[in-house]
């Protein structure tokens, strides 16, 4: 069974939750009841199982060294601990999204809300940035898709 795929339409409610889908709870509780938020640059809500959040950050290799020498790295690094926290799936299949990453993501109580899976975890959209972001990426395919084929026409390799 595919993990962590599929779309959901949601609400939040006035505390800022989100009720998940029967679905996405199981594909959390395979990996574990911990779960992390990360904002995301994009403008959603990451939502990933602990143990992939860890496997993700640990994948940068001797991160202190490279602290020390790099800006760039300190501001990622900071981005990374400023815009992450753990958090729990409630027993009702809730989880609470802090103010400030509700305001990052536009979430607004009683707004839709899309829940993404990535195949690793989910994100949390408002509809009208999920809309958004999906134009973007099919237009980025398509474009890509018209690059290629012209690559192909150029070097003669075409059908």
């Amino acid at each position: 069974m595919l993990a962590f795929c599929g779309l959901d339409r949601c609400s939040v409610d006035a505390n800022g939750r989100i009720k998940l889908s029967p679905r996405v709870i199981e594909d959390f509780a395979r990996r574990g009841s911990d779960v992390v938020l990360h904002c995301l640059p994009e403008g959603a809500v990451a939502v990933y199982p602990e143990d992939i959040y860890l496997e993700m950050r640990r994948s940068v290799p001797d991160p202190a060294q490279r602290a020390a020498g790099s800006m760039v790295f300190r501001r990622t690094l900071r981005r990374f601990g400023a815009w992450s926290q753990s958090e729990k799936i409630s027993a009702q299949g809730r989880i609470t999204l802090p103010q400030e990453y509700r305001d990052h993501a536009g979430l607004v109580p009683g707004g839709d809300v899309m829940v993404v899976g990535n195949e690793i975890g989910v994100e949390i959209w408002s509809r009208e940035r999920w809309l958004e972001e999906q134009k973007m990426i099919m237009e980025h395919e398509r474009e890509k898709g018209e690059r290629e084929m012209e690559s192909d026409l150029d070097t003669g390799r075409g059908i």
